[in-house]
């Protein structure tokens, strides 16, 4: 059992940068797999970004080369320093973490989930 409480949110213009961070309590944290997902208003969710337990990093399309995902397993923290913005990405933001393994972005198979923060971009 792990639980998740993200954090960093906000509003920016086009072209920003935001770093969001999801903050775990519980057991094994650096044996987890754990992703980064968005939903926009009125749409599905989304990933955008995970990190396996051996640090090996995957993102969406959409985001490679603006944002970074990075975990320390001391202090039970991930990270996604997202740069450059668009407003097409506003939305709520949610950490999430899975045992199993870390070769999908489907939701369903992240049995963890955080609260989720809200990413306001505007042009």
């Amino acid at each position: 059992q792990v639980q998740l409480v993200e954090s960093g949110g906000g509003s920016v213009q086009a072209g920003g940068s935001l770093t969001l961070r999801c903050a775990a309590s519980g057991d094994n944290f650096g044996a987890y797999c754990l992703g980064w997902f968005r939903q926009p208003p009125g749409k599905e969710r989304e990933g955008v970004s995970r990190i396996n337990s051996g640090g090996l990093k995957l993102y969406a399309d959409s985001v490679t080369d603006r944002f970074t995902i990075s975990r320390d397993n001391d202090k039970n923290i991930l990270y996604l320093r997202m740069n450059n913005l668009k407003p097409q990405e506003s939305g709520v933001y949610y950490c999430a973490a899975r045992t199993r393994n870390c070769m999908d972005f489907e939701p369903p198979n992240y049995g963890y989930w955080g609260q989720g923060t809200q990413v306001n971009v505007s042009s």
